[in-house]
């Protein structure tokens, strides 16, 4: 720009210094520029978390991904929980004043003994404990007569909402035990694509004669109109009382204790339901999905999936305290510095969505989060390995105060092909065979230490270490894949794989009709850099048999949705223990549960049927644990793996970081509703964040004494150059005669 007058040429002169006197100015009224939230909300008694996929299902009767109950275990309450410090696992009562209490009875109805031969169902009565409320809400609401206030909405009212909590009137309710009933019947409607309908049909007496009369009802209403279920009736369910129930069980189960501590199980209200399906509401999408309603500590006020979930204190929860015993010799006793304290600890817990693994990690380092997993690319910043393979913190997280917990998590990871699918599943020899070659081709082993920094372990089976029917050593081996050399598990060579590959009728990877590669897909979740590396890494595992893998990359919720409809034919999938037992593992294979045959509410996502397997755990799912039953399984690890409908991938290991203002801390895998244990420091944690973000100013100073200096000499050059202009005049009309 050519500056031609005087004071275009002092205004280009100052016009940087304002904008550093606005700059260190702000300085001056900040002390953190990039924190996410006020300083008034870190100094609350908040937890700061975050989530990288946002939950698709809300609603107990469908929600059945880690995602989705990390939230909805806070709002609702089954009536067990797991206590959250013994181990092994224990369950203990939590809406009930006792364990369930369960008898046997012959199909006449007469008591009998456990082992009888003519024992036809065993009985659960469970007692709920008086007084305890479910959240505000505005189902409950009531004028002065007595009648609900918003179960019939003004459609314009409706339209307008974006929360049932920007109603004004709030009121609650009395548990009893028709809201479990209630939940239970919810369940059996087909319509609800409930994943457990299945197993529980198998159970519950009566369920499955129930679920087919109700849904057919239901086909005649209405998708979206209310379908009341008080007046149906499940003979195998029922309401003694306003705090008893009465659960009938087909024969001996006795891990049903297990799925009484699960959210399928939690109390559904009635009126809620109702409030839900009305037109107004339904247009603005706000139901179970988006606000469930439970007794539990929290509620879930604030529902923004695409940003942030906010979850607060119910101000109703009943009487519940922190655990003032349970702990074995390795834990520490500051897990019992809040023994006795009623709960929850906390008056919120903030979600907010991080889906790249980087930003949420620097976050994490700047206080910003209170906790934090590690990823591959900040393993080397966080932990170091010793010689024994042993992790520990680096000293950057020591000096921090950052502290670690590390458990093996009672998890299986694999890779599935779709046993429907007509290039890959099937159970003739050569399909046998062709993913019995994959199986060995994908090295897990590769795929830890590349991408997991050993936190893991190669599977050899569904079962994961701390399960009953999981063998270490020689006697666990997988056959099919691995060898057992000095005292070691060893992935087959590559040689065999093509072997394999070759006898299953696709020599080199070639595919006799084509002439060309065998081209095979891989359905995936594929968002960021970490998912694109985890990808190449899958496809060169294909070519190393000669197969071309396509990689089909998609969101989570359409993903789950091709792989409920059988339409994936290869896909990565993974399940954690919903209870300490084979049985919730080997169901994943269990032909009936199948994600097709059950219209895509099965929890069998292969879609594995075989006839054999099926029968053995028939048998094997209702017995106690036994030699007996470990033989069983035995059986059915042998077919399952010859079969090889999954690739058996690893176990992890978990490890996750926390800040030193953050207590309570101890992996629970099976405790989903663990945050009401969890407390914060948050003077600490204003304290250290503004220590650790402290804006660094010196650059701006700098800048602004060049800026100065610059300024300083520009003016004298300007000045000089003012004076060369002025001397020649002077000299031409000094002599004259003024």
């Amino acid at each position: 720009m050519q500056l031609t007058r005087p004071g275009q040429y002092f205004a280009f002169l100052v016009k940087p210094f304002i904008v550093l006197a606005i700059a260190l100015g702000l300085v001056a009224c900040a002390d953190q520029w990039n924190r996410p939230y006020t300083e008034e909300a870190v100094a609350s008694n908040t937890l700061f978390t975050a989530f990288s996929t946002p939950p698709k299902h809300l609603d107990p009767v469908r929600a059945y991904s880690s995602n989705e109950w990390q939230i909805i275990s806070q709002i609702l309450e089954p009536p067990l929980q797991y206590h959250y410090l013994k181990r092994p696992f224990t369950l203990e009562p939590l809406t009930l004043t006792e364990m369930p209490k369960v008898r046997y009875f012959n199909a006449e109805g007469v008591g009998v003994e456990q082992g009888a031969t003519d024992l036809a169902y065993s009985e659960f009565t469970l007692n709920l404990k008086p007084g305890i409320q479910f959240q505000p809400h505005p189902a409950f609401a009531r004028d002065e007569q007595g009648d609900f206030v918003y179960l019939t909405l003004n459609a314009r009212k409706a339209a307008n909402l974006r929360s049932p909590f920007e109603l004004s009137q709030l009121a609650t309710r009395e548990l009893t035990a028709a809201d479990y009933a209630y939940a239970i019947k919810r369940m059996a409607v087909r319509q609800n694509h409930s994943p457990v309908l299945d197993t529980m049909m198998g159970y519950i007496v009566g369920l499955r004669e129930f679920s087919e009369q109700v849904s057919a009802d239901r086909a005649e209403v209405a998708r979206e109109a209310f379908f009341d279920l008080r007046p149906y009736q499940i003979p195998g369910v029922k309401v003694v009382n306003d705090h008893q129930l009465r659960i009938q069980i087909e024969g001996v189960y006795p891990q049903f204790m297990y799925w009484l501590a699960m959210n399928f199980f939690a109390p559904i209200p009635w009126e809620v339901e109702q409030f839900y399906a009305q037109p107004g509401l339904v247009a603005r999408n706000i139901n179970f999905n988006t606000f469930p309603v439970g007794t539990g500590p929290f509620f879930l006020e604030e529902n923004n999936p695409n940003l942030r979930m906010r979850l607060v204190r119910n101000p109703v929860f009943h009487e519940q305290f922190y655990p003032d015993s349970g702990l074995t010799y390795y834990m520490p006793d500051s897990l019992l510095r809040d023994a006795g304290k009623r709960l929850p600890l906390l008056d919120q817990v903030v979600y907010t969505l991080e889906k790249e693994s980087v930003p949420y990690w620097n976050k994490f380092l700047q206080g910003y989060y209170d906790a934090s997993g590690v990823s591959s690319d900040s393993f080397d910043q966080a932990v170091q390995v010793s010689v024994s393979g042993e992790l520990n913190l680096t000293g950057e997280m020591a000096e921090k105060g950052i502290q670690m917990r590390t458990a093996v998590e009672p998890t299986v990871f694999y890779l599935a092909f779709n046993m429907l699918d007509e290039v890959i599943g099937g159970y003739s020899s050569d399909r046998q065979k062709l993913r019995q070659a994959i199986s060995i081709a994908v090295n897990y082993e590769e795929f830890i230490s590349i991408f997991m920094n050993e936190r893991g372990m190669a599977a050899q089976g569904p079962i994961p270490p701390g399960i009953f029917g999981h063998i270490e050593g020689e006697e666990g081996v997988n056959p099919y894949v691995h060898d057992w050399v000095n005292g070691e598990y060893q992935r087959k060579s590559l040689a065999t794989a093509r072997e394999l590959l070759a006898q299953a009728g696709y020599p080199n990877g070639l595919n006799p009709a084509t002439g060309r590669p065998l081209q095979l897909h891989f359905d995936a979740v594929a968002t960021g850099p970490d998912d694109r590396a985890r990808m190449d890494w899958m496809r060169k595992q294909f070519e190393e048999l000669g197969i071309e893998l396509v990689i089909r990359a998609t969101d989570f919720n359409r993903f789950q949705d091709k792989v409920r409809n059988g339409d994936a034919q290869i896909f990565f999938w993974g399940w954690g223990a919903d209870y300490p037992d084979p049985e919730n593992f080997l169901f994943l294979l269990y032909g009936p549960n199948g994600s097709v045959a059950t219209g895509g509410a099965g929890i069998n996502s292969a879609n594995y049927a075989n006839p054999q397997f099926d029968r053995l755990f028939e048998q094997m799912r209702n017995m106690e644990n036994s030699p007996e039953r470990l033989a069983i399984i035995q059986d059915m690890l042998e077919i399952v793996r010859q079969d090889a409908p999954w690739v058996f991938a690893l176990h992890p290991r978990s490890l996750a970081l926390y800040h030193s203002w953050y207590h309570n801390v101890w992996p629970n895998r099976l405790a989903n509703n663990s945050v009401k244990y969890l407390s914060v420091d948050p003077e600490l944690r204003l304290q250290k964040q503004a220590e650790w973000n402290r804006p660094v100013v010196w650059p701006l100073w700098l800048a602004g004494l060049l800026m100065i200096g610059l300024s300083i000499w520009a003016v004298s050059a300007y000045r000089a150059r003012q004076q060369q202009r002025i001397q020649p005049q002077s000299s031409k009309t000094g002599g004259r005669n003024l």
